[in-house]
């Protein structure tokens, strides 16, 4: 590392001002940055020094985020096998489910870095750190058959509309990632719903002859109760055999490749939650939220199998833990202020099983909930302090 090191200091005179290449300053000190501790801090103004910074809070989301993209790489791997009624061991179920995923991660990190290197290099600005976990999440919210080049175009709308017109990394009011599925769910709709989306069709990429399965249904749990015609119906694997509450928890299910697996969703909250990342009282309010109204509509709700659906389910299928713990805690887009976490986070939680519940063209509902919350968690935010300065104000003496 230390020879690494000292590459990047002689070349560093020629990247900055009255260099050969200092119209480039803005990529280099990103290369640079990335691999090493700036050697520079503040010098002026109040601030407050220690070893958290953007680049160390992006890194730990990124860690945090690992146990769900090994898992789901292996459940790509072992839903792909199931449906063709091929037994074969874990790391060839994990190898697929790699090279499944893959592709999708490259594409997402090369567009959107791509596209931010060159408006901070057009800009002159230093290169923000903030797409190092979006460009993470992406593939983790998709279909794992969603094609290369969709995700290429949702991801640079995303990042040019979402983010950049409002002034980049920290000015975005709503989740640049969530925007990406939204986005995709609304221009491509026959690719991020169905019952073979969820599933690998082909052969990951360098695998085999490529060959498309026929004659199965991948459709998740949650879209299988959305279209049935059963006020109470039970959902299924691939195969036909009836799954329940542990296999979602575990995340034996076809689904986005990240959002499946429950366990691997509460490590990674784990770790967010003991590094002070993330905040708790969002994650466990979207949990009550969703416990809450899931409750209400599975006592009193329409005659309908999601209604049905006992409160619990609801907290382990589709994207709903994901999304209370790595999609809500959001520190741009969500509330800030600690009593508008837990009203955030709650009603995140209950608007998601309405939509669940009551619009079954859109059979999971965290999305579509989370986009609106981040709308009003400034909002939230407001009135939570306007209501500490009133009772402030009681209490002080000054008329």
């Amino acid at each position: 590392m230390k020879f690494l090191k000292n590459i990047l200091d002689k070349l560093e005179p020629t990247f900055s001002e009255g260099g050969k290449l200092s119209k480039l300053h803005s990529v280099f000190d990103g290369f640079s940055t990335f691999l090493f501790v700036p050697n520079h801090t503040a010098k002026s103004g109040a601030h407050i020094h220690d070893a958290i910074d953007s680049k160390r809070t992006m890194i730990t989301v990124v860690l945090a985020l690992v146990p769900a993209l090994l898992f789901g790489m292996w459940n790509v791997g072992y839903q792909h096998f199931l449906a063709i009624g091929q037994e074969v061991g874990f790391w060839e179920q994990f190898a697929f489910g790699l090279l499944a995923v893959l592709p999708t991660l490259v594409v997402s990190y090369v567009v959107g870095l791509g596209i931010e290197f060159i408006i901070a290099q057009i800009k002159g600005h230093e290169i923000q750190e903030g797409f190092l976990v979006t460009g993470f999440l992406i593939p983790l919210i998709v279909p794992v058959d969603t094609p290369l080049w969709m995700i290429a175009v949702a991801t640079a709308f995303a990042v040019i509309f979402a983010k950049e017109v409002f002034g980049g990394t920290g000015y975005n009011i709503f989740n640049v990632a969530l925007i990406t599925r939204a986005f995709l769910f609304f221009a491509y709709p026959t690719a991020m719903s169905g019952d073979q989306v969820w599933v690998r069709t082909r052969d990951a990429f360098w695998w085999g002859a490529g060959e498309p399965i026929n004659a199965f249904s991948g459709a998740t749990p949650l879209g299988q109760l959305a279209t049935s015609a059963e006020p109470v119906a039970a959902f299924h694997n691939i195969m036909g055999d009836p799954i329940g509450f542990w296999d979602g928890f575990l995340g034996l299910i076809p689904g986005s490749v990240g959002e499946t697996s429950t366990l691997a969703i509460l490590l990674g909250a784990v770790l967010l939650i003991v590094t002070n990342v993330a905040s708790w009282k969002t994650m466990l309010s979207v949990f009550l939220g969703g416990a809450v109204m899931g409750f209400v509509f599975n006592t009193w709700g329409p005659d309908s199998a999601v209604a049905h659906l006992p409160w619990y389910n609801h907290l382990v299928l589709g994207g709903f833990a994901f999304g209370a713990v790595f999609m809500a805690t959001d520190p741009v887009t969500s509330a800030r202020t600690e009593t508008g976490k837990w009203i955030y986070g709650f009603l995140i939680g209950v608007m998601a099983i309405i939509i669940r519940v009551l619009n079954p063209g859109y059979p999971e509902g965290m999305m579509l909930a989370i986009l609106l919350m981040n709308i009003f968690g400034c909002l939230i935010d407001y009135f939570v302090v306007q209501s500490n300065i009133k009772k402030r104000l009681k209490r002080t003496t000054i008329k």
